[in-house]
């Protein structure tokens, strides 16, 4: 283990970047002094982790999944949903009469390549009426056996889509896809008659639910392509009759128009039923225990980081007049090779892995003591989590820590952010408002933990009398 000594503070500033990176632990200090202030850069420590199943997650998402692929070094991957709807508050009905009502579609919107596979493959799918209330919570491996009437299809026979432009009317000129489903004019029907008779029916979505529970959609034909759906509607198609004056003559009009009436949102529940095999490559690294983090609903990382080795360092080597500075940890990521450009998931979660179940349920954002986010670095190939600090401050007060103190585990999340205000002088700042089970479509990576980089950063001061 070598040290390095450092003469003085400006030395230090001008000559950090030649410090060798192989070193375990260095020691930059001013020595021209009487006392000797000194700053330690140990990153002599080392973590272990496993995979662990994640078969059964929350979704927290109004993201939606539907298809179904299959690739040699990933697996196979399907997905069907089951969902609530909110319903729109007040409908217009002026000029409006049940003889009126033309069509209802479902309408299910993604983004321009937001799906995993091929674009053109022809796919099925068939629509459900649920004949009951989901149950809540709900998770990933739900049945939808005994929710549904596999007698009642609304779609009557297979719905052909893809996620190509082509295919959708006028598309091209938009900035999204659309999967358009016609569902049953008796539904249009009844849905219209339904806020004629009780408008505090549409109050709530509660209320709605007890009416018109939602729906399973189902990918029934064809593999290939598993499409995330951001926005999911259903629309009703009508006539309204009206009065226009032109010259102070009136004159009797129709308009044919179009209302989006149920929509799928946070306030409602929705969910993804994913069913997913490993690869003979992928099932062969587990057993072996290989750090691998296969997504969505099945493996993550439970790593054990070594907060003992690092409280028992300090204590023997900082001294009395120590401060610790920082704790980061950056952790390599090998990509799996594969044909459909599966990539390493976007975000990961370090958590406790005794508060994971919590963390989503109660849905939190990281703080920094016992979560922490970091997202993939494509240039360094790596996952950095550059604040840990305080984490290691809370053990530190601790007589005794045990092993749920510092097991924890990888996931990858999904995360939403907004953007606050700027000014003229300052630019905004993203901030994290969500972070939820990743559910963005099929993912996999390997973790290098042998090369992950523990930096611990503290300062001493040793006086000379």
């Amino acid at each position: 283990m070598k040290l390095k000594y450092i003469l003085s503070a400006a030395v230090i500033a001008l000559t950090a970047g030649l410090i060798s990176c192989d070193d375990e632990v260095t020691t930059l200090g001013n020595s021209l002094v009487e006392d000797n202030t000194e700053v330690v850069i140990d990153s002599s420590f080392t973590i272990t982790g496993r995979p662990v199943k994640n078969d059964d997650i929350q979704s927290r998402s109004i993201t939606q999944i539907l298809g179904s692929i299959t690739a040699k070094e990933y697996g196979h991957f399907s997905s069907d949903f089951v969902t609530q709807f909110m319903p729109a508050m007040k409908l217009n009905t002026d000029g409006v009469g049940i003889n009126d009502i033309d069509s209802i579609k479902l309408l299910m919107f993604f983004y321009p390549g937001d799906f995993t596979g091929d674009s053109i493959v022809p796919m099925g799918l068939k629509v459900y009426p649920l004949t009951k209330q989901l149950p809540s919570p709900i998770y990933s491996d739900f049945d939808p056996t005994g929710y549904y009437d596999e007698n009642n299809c609304w779609t009557n026979r297979t719905q052909i889509y893809t996620g190509n432009a082509l295919y959708n009317d006028s598309i091209n000129a938009l900035s999204y896809r659309t999967v358009s489903v016609k569902l049953p004019d008796s539904f249009a029907k009844s849905f219209f008659n339904k806020y004629l008779e009780s408008p505090q029916t549409f109050a709530t979505p509660q209320a709605f639910a007890q009416f018109f529970p939602g729906l399973y959609v189902k990918n029934t034909f064809g593999s290939g392509r598993v499409i995330n759906f951001s926005e999911t509607r259903i629309n009703l198609y009508y006539k309204r009759h009206t009065t226009i004056t032109t010259d102070g003559v009136e004159r009797d009009t129709v308009f044919n128009t179009s209302s989006t009436y149920m929509a799928v949102t946070p306030e409602v529940i929705t969910n993804n039923i994913i069913n997913m095999s490993l690869s003979p490559n992928l099932l062969s690294q587990v057993e072996n225990n290989e750090p691998i983090i296969v997504a969505p609903a099945s493996y993550d990382v439970e790593v054990t980081f070594p907060a003992q080795d690092i409280i028992n360092k300090y204590r023997q080597n900082g001294g009395d007049m120590s401060v610790i500075n920082t704790l980061t940890m950056s952790i390599p990521v090998e990509t799996i090779e594969n044909t459909y450009n599966i990539n390493p998931p976007q975000y990961v979660l370090l958590v406790l892995s005794k508060d994971k179940k919590e963390f989503f349920a109660d849905n939190k954002i990281t703080d920094e003591q016992t979560s922490f986010l970091a997202s993939y670095n494509e240039t360094t190939k790596s996952y950095d989590f550059t604040s840990m600090r305080q984490y290691i401050l809370d053990m530190m007060a601790k007589d005794q820590i045990s092993a749920a103190d510092y097991t924890f585990t990888l996931t990858p999340v999904n995360v939403v952010t907004e953007e606050s205000s700027s000014s003229y002088y300052y630019s905004g700042q993203t901030y994290v408002q969500a972070i939820t089970p990743y559910i963005a479509g099929p993912a996999m990576c390997k973790l290098n933990l042998e090369k992950t980089k523990i930096t611990f950063t503290y300062s001493k001061q040793i006086i000379k009398n």
